[in-house]
C-alpha cells in the first residue's frame, strides 16, 4: 500500500492527533513510498534497523521513536549511525507514543489487561493514558506477581505486603511512576507500572497500596505488536514483531 495511506489510516485509528507528546507521531522518517514489509519493534534501536535490513523491509513501525523533546538534536555518532543506515536502505520510520499507549483495544495499557485478565473500569491521569479495573476473582499481591511475571515473561519488582487482597488495581506501562499517587487517590489496592522511582517505594510502604514494577520494556511489547498484527490482518501487510531483549 502507498506509504501517505498508511500513515493517514494509523493517525485516524490512534488519533495521533489529540495527544500531546514528547515526540513527533506518525511517519519520522521518509522512506520508499510503497510498503508491504513491516518489521515492528518497542524501541527504534539499531538492533531493530539491522533486523528491518536483514528482513528487506520497506517500514519500521515502533513505540519509541526518535526526536524526544530536549535531546541534543545534533546528528552525530550513535544517531549519524542509525539514521545513515535508515536512510541508505530507503526504510520508513513509523512511532506512536502515547497515541499507542491509549488505544483502547491496541493500546499497551488495554493489551495489559488481556494479558492478565483483568477487567477494565476507567481511565485516569493526564490524557486518560492509566486504567483502573477489577479482578473477578480478588488474588493476592504475590499471585498477582507471579501472573505478572509469567506474562511477561520477565519477573517484577514487587513493593508491598505479598498477603494482601487484591480487588481493584491501576495500571499504566512504561515510566508511568508518577501516576501511582492519583491511583491510590481512586482506591486501587495494586498499581503497576513499568519503572520505579526511589521515591515511589516509600509511597508504596506508607500508604499500604502495592507496587509492581514489570518493567519498561516487558510492560509495552504488546501494543505494537498488536498494531502489527491489525495491519496484516486489514490490508495483507507482511508483518513481523521483533522482540529484543530489554532487562529494563
Amino acid at each position: 500500500m502507498k506509504r501517505e495511506e498508511l500513515i493517514r489510516y494509523l493517525d485516524k485509528l490512534l488519533e495521533a492527533g489529540r495527544f500531546r507528546d514528547y515526540c513527533p507521531n506518525g511517519l519520522q522518517v521518509e522512506g520508499r513510498s510503497e510498503v508491504q514489509r513491516l518489521v515492528a519493534g518497542v524501541s527504534a534501536t539499531q538492533a531493530l534497523l539491522d533486523a528491518a535490513v536483514a528482513r528487506d523491509a520497506d517500514a519500521i513501525l515502533v513505540h519509541h521513536g526518535w526526536f524526544w523533546r530536549g535531546e541534543d538534536g545534533r546528528v552525530t555518532g550513535m544517531r549519524k549511525t542509525r539514521l545513515q543506515k535508515l536512510l541508505r536502505h530507503d526504510l520508513n520510520l513509523i512511532a506512536y507514543h502515547l497515541p499507542l499507549d491509549g488505544h483502547p483495544e491496541l493500546g499497551n495499557n488495554a493489551q495489559l489487561a488481556k494479558q492478565f485478565g483483568w477487567l477494565v473500569d476507567d481511565r485516569f491521569g493526564d490524557q486518560d493514558i492509566g486504567y483502573l479495573g477489577h479482578l473477578e476473582n480478588p488474588r493476592t499481591v504475590a499471585a498477582i506477581g507471579e501472573r505478572v511475571g509469567s506474562a511477561l515473561q520477565r519477573a517484577p519488582l514487587l513493593i508491598g505486603d505479598g498477603g494482601r487482597l487484591v480487588s481493584r488495581v491501576g495500571w499504566c506501562s512504561g515510566a508511568a511512576q508518577g501516576l501511582f499517587e492519583e491511583a491510590i487517590a481512586r482506591g486501587v489496592d495494586l498499581y503497576l507500572s513499568g519503572e520505579i522511582s526511589e521515591q515511589t517505594v516509600h509511597l508504596a510502604r506508607e500508604s499500604g497500596v502495592a507496587y509492581l514494577a514489570a518493567g519498561h520494556h516487558a510492560s509495552e511489547r504488546y501494543g505494537v505488536r498488536a498494531l502489527a498484527e491489525h495491519l496484516a490482518e486489514r490490508f495483507g501487510l507482511n508483518c513481523e514483531f521483533v522482540d529484543l531483549d530489554n532487562p529494563v
